[in-house]
């Protein structure tokens, strides 16, 4: 079993919550956290490089002069990849670099990036995280609070726009619902700070003891 303590806005420590690895798959999948990691980079990847081929080039396709006699080398057309303004040679094309994994595979890869997060003491959870208005004063306030000094994903139960308005302009922090997490997402940030709602509803509640 790991204990997790749970905090207040204020960084105090209110009570604790109990979470057996085995919720997470008990160890943590590295070759599988590796795939999952890789995938969605690819899955990032724009893929719109391109050149112009020879084919794509304006220009004649007549042989600029006989093939011999003139005492020059043989050459082709002008669009050749040899001349100045031609086609490139082997040109780049528009490619899809994304890579796919079987949703059973992703939850797993999830779940290993959360369970390498609580071994390695990197996981916050507050007792609520809500806003009247969006102010990102009191946002800083809430991270210093945690002692939240390095990049961390904050994971709320539900989207909230005020949540998000008053985390936006914070460097290294980023704001996600609990169902959008991701194994890619949860490696890119040194810690992961999760509401206590958030934590339970991942854990469908019956998997974590309150003490």
């Amino acid at each position: 079993m790991i204990k997790v303590a749970v905090y207040n806005r204020q960084g105090e420590e209110v009570e604790s919550l109990k979470v057996d690895e085995s919720v997470f798959g008990g160890s943590v999948r590295y070759p599988l956290l590796k795939q999952a990691i890789v995938m969605y980079q690819a899955n990032k990847r724009v893929g719109t490089a391109a050149n112009k081929s020879r084919g794509m080039v304006v220009g004649s396709g007549k042989k600029l002069f006989r093939q011999k006699g003139t005492g020059r080398a043989r050459v082709g057309n002008i669009r050749t990849g040899k001349r100045v303004g031609g086609g490139v040679t082997f040109a780049k094309v528009p490619r899809d670099f994304g890579k796919r994994m079987p949703k059973k595979q992703r939850r797993l890869a999830r779940d290993s990036a959360i369970l390498a997060k609580l071994l390695s003491n990197n996981v916050v959870v507050l007792d609520e995280l809500k806003f009247d208005k969006p102010r990102t004063r009191d946002f800083a306030e809430v991270l210093g609070n945690l002692k939240v000094d390095r990049s961390c994903l904050v994971t709320i139960g539900q989207a909230d726009t005020n949540t998000y308005k008053s985390a936006r302009n914070i460097p290294k922090i980023v704001v996600m619902p609990v169902d959008e997490l991701n194994a890619g997402d949860i490696c890119n940030f040194r810690k992961i700070l999760f509401t206590k709602d958030a934590l339970l509803s991942l854990l469908n509640k019956d998997k974590a003891v309150e003490n």
